[in-house]
């Protein structure tokens, strides 16, 4: 269908473009900008009058649940809420039942996502089969299939002979590596921050060094193997200060970080809601401010939602025995212009975390405008607002924000060139 969109602020922040003009898109890839192509007339046209176009935004981690946790969210709910929140292309981690280890499971995947058709999925595929992190998983078989890139999750491998080996594996064929850096043994049993909340409330906690004695490991074995890393939902200062010093020294590793990382500290455990339950943990102030100046200066260059959504009865128990995670795919634009309306990053710089940055770290063809590239985009309102939960597509409702009035609302977003969301 020809799309013409008018009146928009349009922002690319891998071009750099901040200007008002008009969008055309035709055969589901934008065509043109201000001034239409010889022959265009439109079918469709969007006032977009007061509202920001920006590439559709890009999440590193989405759980979708299937197959295996059909009560938690489907391909079909989570896909829908990603699009609610603005995304067009989202990566989904190998933790399904059966798990993401064999092509068949990568195929009906990417078959659900086709026929829902409410956002892009780029499947993220297990490291080792069945993360056990014994024995390596169809890995070339998996890329050719469609996975992006391959991780463990916070399962470790059974030691750091087999994870180097395994690395040299990966640099050989050149994939992209996802890595969680948390040693099982500092976390073990843990559900906190190891800090004063955590100690007035009686919660094992999990200290800062579960972080940083294995991103530090694993960052040695980066450097001595050569491949190609994305360190994912980094909590700690120290953990992004370490991420710096390897980038200095030129070695090919990325990061992101969960979005309510950012927003949140260990202090919202006061009450014991289990909402705030996640894994790795919630960690200090000290630490979200050195995270948020991580962004900023470019260092981490993804902010993800890691949703993770949960059936009811998940989070219902005492906090410690409740399941960890949040839902909040579908809040992540509003979520995000909280760190804007706060001051404490710019527009572009915000959508440049949501948009090129993360689809860089993966090599996505995603987070960008421009002509000839998919018409993956979104239309938000920068004034409006949105009240969180008035409607909700996740099968998950574990989202500690909900009943919030959040800066900013999504109007369309568009999948090549199609309204998958409309508010």
């Amino acid at each position: 269908m020809r799309t013409r969109i008018h009146g928009a602020r349009v922002i690319d922040p891998a071009s750099g473009m901040d200007r008002n003009c008009e969008l055309f898109i035709e055969a589901g890839k934008l065509m043109a900008f201000n001034q239409a192509p010889p022959g265009f007339i439109a079918e469709q046209s969007i006032d977009a009058s007061g509202l920001i176009a920006a590439p559709g935004l890009v999440d590193l981690s989405v759980a979708l649940r299937e197959p295996g946790f059909s009560r938690k969210g489907t391909i079909a709910s989570e896909t829908l809420a990603a699009a609610a929140g603005g995304v067009t292309s989202l990566c989904c981690p190998p933790q399904t039942r059966p798990v993401l280890d064999t092509p068949a499971v990568a195929e009906l995947i990417l078959d659900r996502a086709q026929e829902a058709g409410h956002a892009k999925v780029y499947p993220i595929g297990a490291f080792s089969k069945g993360l056990a992190g014994e024995q390596l998983a169809e890995l070339v078989a998996l890329r050719d299939t469609g996975c992006v890139a391959f991780g463990n999750g916070l399962s470790n491998f059974a030691s750091s002979r087999v994870l180097c080996r395994a690395m040299e594996y990966a640099a050989t064929f050149n994939l992209t590596l996802v890595i969680h850096s948390q040693d099982a043994d500092l976390a073990a049993d843990g559900h906190a921050h190891d800090g004063a909340t955590a100690s007035f409330r009686g919660l094992a906690g999990i200290p800062e060094t579960a972080e940083t004695v294995a991103l530090a490991r694993n960052l040695l074995l980066v450097e001595q193997t050569g491949v190609r890393a994305h360190f994912t939902q980094l909590t700690s200062a120290k953990g992004a200060s370490m991420i710096a010093h390897a980038q200095s020294r030129g070695l090919p590793v990325t990061a992101d970080v969960a979005l309510y990382q950012l927003l949140l500290t260990d202090e919202a455990l006061y009450d014991f809601s289990s909402l705030y339950h996640v894994q790795p943990p919630l960690r200090s102030a000290r630490d979200r401010d050195g995270l948020r100046e991580a962004v900023k200066n470019g260092v981490i260059q993804a902010i993800a939602s890691h949703h993770q959504p949960h059936e009811a009865d998940a989070k219902l128990a005492p906090f410690a025995a409740t399941e960890p995670g949040i839902s909040s795919v579908e809040l992540l634009l509003p979520l995000a212009m909280r760190l804007v309306e706060d001051g404490l990053l710019d527009l572009p710089t915000l959508l440049a975390r949501l948009t090129c940055g993360p689809a860089s770290a993966m090599h996505l063809p995603a987070g960008r405008l421009a002509v000839g590239a998919p018409a993956d985009l979104l239309l938000f309102d920068p004034e409006a607002g949105t009240l969180a939960g008035e409607q909700w597509f996740s099968k998950g409702r574990n989202c500690p924000f909900i009943g919030e009035t959040l800066p900013g609302k999504v109007r369309y977003t568009l999948v090549d060139g199609r309204i998958s969301y409309r508010s």
